[in-house]
């Protein structure tokens, strides 16, 4: 062979790190390998597009419950409408189709996660028992109109096996919609509406199959003027159904015996539906107040007090009009126990959501983070003064600071009359005294009588609070101390050389506490020394040690063979 040998490059196995990577789907630099995806158009079942959808299957559903039962006792309106009611019919059964296909694209949750996965979605729906349902009310049980007619509406009745679609809906309504209360009793009229249009369906078939007109219960004889219009049998047949079902009385004795069991099945529905309806009615009075309870302080038991304790009329005006005022302007004082139970995060981000105008409004928040906003706002406690009720009066211990959501303050004399100054909404006050301010010569004093004009909300937070808070965020404490400093010095209530004294004397400590720091650092250093030679002594000693030991089993064993060779010579 001509010219210097090639060697051949032998294909190398991956190695097990590769090879993971490769099998995760990952390039061996630690990137995501970029595989073609098929995306699948999936719905989220809490999701806007599910839950309209939803809403949609209730009219094929309740178009169903309602005309169906109608067509199949009123002859003459299957008969009149006839071609509109198979293009309603069969549009219905195109959105039970279509129904089905929306479940096999709306994923489910596992350990928390949505599902997007077709091929999962489609095995868990097929194995359900809404998929044979589902199924079984889409049966073409129209192809019985063949051999009976398309006089027979009923064989359609398996389209109200897709009835749980429609709990299903109202479920999800009544979760979102801003009035559940009022959602429940619309439902609840609409069920009473459905029962007694069946039952005025069934009087009229009954009254056919007995004979128009045969006794005074039955519906009266068609050949009558005016009984034979279409509209008039259905409004008869819905009247006389509702004095039954609601017990008013002034009904026809029943004559045979389909009229009394008709009766007596009757009453028994009415019972039990009057029952349903009692209750039900009782639970939505009974949420109403638990939410009124739970938004606005029980006024019931502060009015026993009252009364119990016999306060004057003055004072137990100003309570109802403070009641009064929460109750008109739908004001809370509670608002952290409303949000309790959410996770801390999120409650945060709904307070903020609610309540981050009025914080913007506050000029010390205007250029804020928002990280600082989350805190301050889970602390505010909102509270709401009457008109001329003191907020806060000189002299007192200050243990929180206010917010002005709302309303108009006075800083007043004194003699509570003479005003200095309004504060309007977005201001503050009250934080000189819970702000540990140098020289400030109130102390943690009250320095101003503050007074309500009007109605006004506030927003309070505390001296421990804020504390925390500012602690997170010296940029913002920096800000309000120099603010409380000016109002001092407006005030004269600022000592100076107080402050200078006080600030010489920080600036010494801290210079005491560099140089302990600096000791500290110097006796680390020397130690750490110290140390490190007594490592090395003690290194140095076992060295030693173990040079001696081998000596001596050297000698040991030099001796021992002398003493074998003494023994052998002679």
């Amino acid at each position: 062979m001509n010219g210097p040998a090639r060697r051949v490059a032998r294909p190398r196995p991956p190695r097990e790190g590769k090879t993971e990577l490769a099998a995760a789907g990952q390039s061996s630099a630690g990137e995501p390998r970029k595989d073609p995806v098929k995306k699948s158009w999936i719905l989220d079942p809490s999701g806007d597009y599910y839950y309209w959808w939803l809403n949609l299957m209730v009219a094929p559903i309740m178009y169903n419950w309602i005309i169906l039962i109608c067509r199949s006792c009123f002859p003459d309106l299957q008969h009149k409408y006839l071609f509109v009611w198979l293009a309603l019919d069969y549009f219905c059964d195109l959105l039970y189709l279509l129904d089905i296909g929306v479940h096999f694209h709306t994923g489910f949750l596992e350990q928390g996660i949505l599902i997007q996965d077709r091929g999962q979605i489609s095995r868990r729906y097929s194995c359900s028992s809404s998929f044979l349902w589902d199924l079984l009310s889409l049966l073409p049980t129209d192809l019985l109109y063949l051999p009976l007619g398309v006089g027979r509406p009923a064989v359609r009745a398996n389209r109200f096996l897709r009835t749980p679609r429609l709990f299903e809906a109202f479920d999800r309504a009544e979760t979102r919609t801003a009035h559940p209360n009022a959602f429940r009793i619309a439902k609840l009229m609409l069920y009473v509406f459905i029962t007694i249009h069946w039952n005025s369906c069934v009087y009229f078939a009954l009254s056919g199959h007995i004979g128009y007109g045969a006794d005074e219960w039955v519906y009266p004889n068609t050949s009558a003027p005016g009984f034979e219009r279409l509209r008039r049998q259905y409004l008869y047949s819905f009247y006389f159904s509702t004095l039954i079902l609601t017990t008013v009385g002034d009904t026809p004795m029943p004559h045979r015996e389909e009229e009394f069991l008709f009766m007596a099945v009757d009453f028994l529905l009415s019972v039990m539906g009057f029952a349903s309806i009692m209750g039900s009615m009782t639970s939505v009075i009974a949420n109403m107040n638990q939410a009124d309870a739970a938004f606005y302080p029980n006024y019931d038991l502060v009015k026993d007090y009252l009364h119990a304790h016999r306060v004057t009329r003055r004072v137990q005006h100003r309570v109802v009009s403070w009641y009064q005022h929460l109750q008109m302007n739908k004001k809370m004082t509670n608002e952290l126990e409303i949000l309790q139970h959410l996770p801390e995060r999120l409650r945060a981000e709904v307070a903020v959501s609610v309540h981050l105008p009025t914080l913007r409004k506050v000029q010390i928040f205007q250029h804020c983070e928002q990280s600082l906003l989350e805190e301050l706002v889970l602390k505010l406690k909102p509270q709401v003064y009457s008109p001329g009720e003191y907020v806060c009066k000189k002299g007192d211990v200050g243990r929180e600071m206010y917010f002005i959501r709302e309303g108009q303050l006075a800083v007043v004399a004194d003699d509570g009359v003479t005003q200095f100054a309004v504060l309007g909404e977005g201001l503050y006050f009250g934080e000189i005294s819970i702000i540990n301010i140098k020289g400030n010569k109130s102390g943690n004093r009250r320095t101003a009588n503050i007074k309500s004009i009007g109605f006004s909300d506030l927003f309070c937070l505390s001296k421990e609070d804020l504390t925390a808070v500012l602690a997170e965020f010296p940029d913002a404490k920096a800000m309000l101390e120099a603010k409380g400093r000016e109002i001092l010095l407006k005030m004269d209530k600022l000592d100076v050389n107080a402050e200078a004294a006080e600030i010489a004397q920080q600036q010494q400590e801290e210079r005491r506490a560099a140089a302990l720091e600096d000791g500290l650092e110097v006796l680390q250093t020397k130690l750490a020394r110290v140390l490190a030679g007594l490592e090395s002594s003690a290194f140095k000693m076992a060295l030693r040690l173990e040079r001696l030991e081998w000596q001596m089993r050297a000698w040991g064993e030099e001796e021992e063979e002398e003493e074998e060779e003494e023994g052998v010579s002679p």
